[in-house]
């Protein structure tokens, strides 16, 4: 109740300034005027335009987050920093956020949530101890949610990443059969394909032509991604680059291999759908039937025993 009166007693000063301002200040002409005054003074700036040209987020919420992003990234563990980080990378980014501006956001929605529901139960009339409790409880959600989230988008993308690499597979084993070297290939996937498994190889890609060592930038991407299928591509290409095999009868290999786990897995998922249909099936269907078939029966024998 009371951050709701201090609520409208700062938007009732800040509309009385408004009108003070806007009654007493002289205006110094019309809108237009003064918009093309401003067009006149910043023209041949640059700089101005492009500052203007950077997304809001960029220009207005990360100068401002930024100190309060690092105050609490300084007081949070290393390994919880490490932990967020290492979710952010497997998550391919959540909403542009770093690690700092995640624990922010965490930190934001622990004191929002909370409050607002506070208020929302004061003013339903609830009890102090129910008030508290059910405070509690929505901080806590509010402390989960971003994790549930950020734990969804993992889930999605490494589902997107095991349906993809197959394709991909075939895509570079082509390109290789073609003439194409490793890294023409992959140039030639970034090109053809888009997906977050395109999206890896082309950061592949982006590592070697700075310097990086392949081998070192195809491991990087396995224990970027977790995907056990992907893992198991990368070792094996690693352990060519090392051993000296040829990429192609690798890339062919895999690629066989990855089609047949596609397969084995879309047979396990048809193999469950009869059980999983057989509790709705119980609890929805059979009743139902029962209803239709034997209702009526059951009406005139209730009807014979009346009478």
């Amino acid at each position: 109740m009371l951050i709701a009166i201090i609520m409208l007693i700062f938007i009732t000063a800040f509309i009385l300034l408004y009108l003070v301002l806007h009654t007493f200040v002289p205006v110094a002409g019309p809108v237009e005027m003064r918009l093309k005054a401003l067009d006149g003074a910043v023209a041949g700036r640059p700089d101005i335009d492009d500052e203007l040209a950077k997304p809001f987020r960029q220009r207005i919420l990360a100068p401002l987050s930024g100190n309060m992003a690092g105050l609490l990234t300084g007081l949070t563990p290393k390994a919880v920093r490490a932990t967020i980080e290492q979710k952010l990378i497997m998550a391919g980014g959540f909403a542009g956020l770093t690690s700092g501006e995640f624990l922010l956001l965490m930190g934001f929605l622990a004191i929002a949530l909370p409050v607002i529901a506070g208020v929302l139960s004061i003013l339903a009339g609830l009890a102090s101890g129910k008030v508290i409790g059910f405070t509690l409880i929505v901080f806590v959600i509010s402390q989960l949610l971003p994790f549930v989230l950020l734990n969804y988008k993992i889930a999605v993308r490494k589902v997107s990443i095991q349906k993809d690499l197959p394709d991909v597979l075939d895509l570079l084993t082509v390109s290789v059969e073609a003439g194409l070297g490793f890294d023409g290939a992959l140039a030639k996937l970034a090109e053809k394909m888009k997906g977050a498994l395109v999206e890896e190889f082309n950061r592949v890609l982006q590592e070697i032509r700075m310097g990086v060592a392949r081998r070192e930038a195809l491991s990087a991407m396995g224990t970027r991604c977790d995907v056990p299928d992907l893992s198991l591509f990368t070792t094996s290409l690693v352990q060519a680059d090392q051993l000296g095999v040829s990429i192609g009868n690798v890339l062919r290999v895999q690629s066989a291999s990855m089609r047949e786990k596609r397969r084995q897995r879309a047979e396990e998922k048809a193999m469950k759908a009869p059980i999983k249909m057989l509790l709705p099936l119980v609890l929805f269907i059979f009743p139902s039937l029962f209803v239709v078939l034997l209702g009526p029966a059951v009406i005139q024998m209730l009807g014979s025993l009346i009478k």
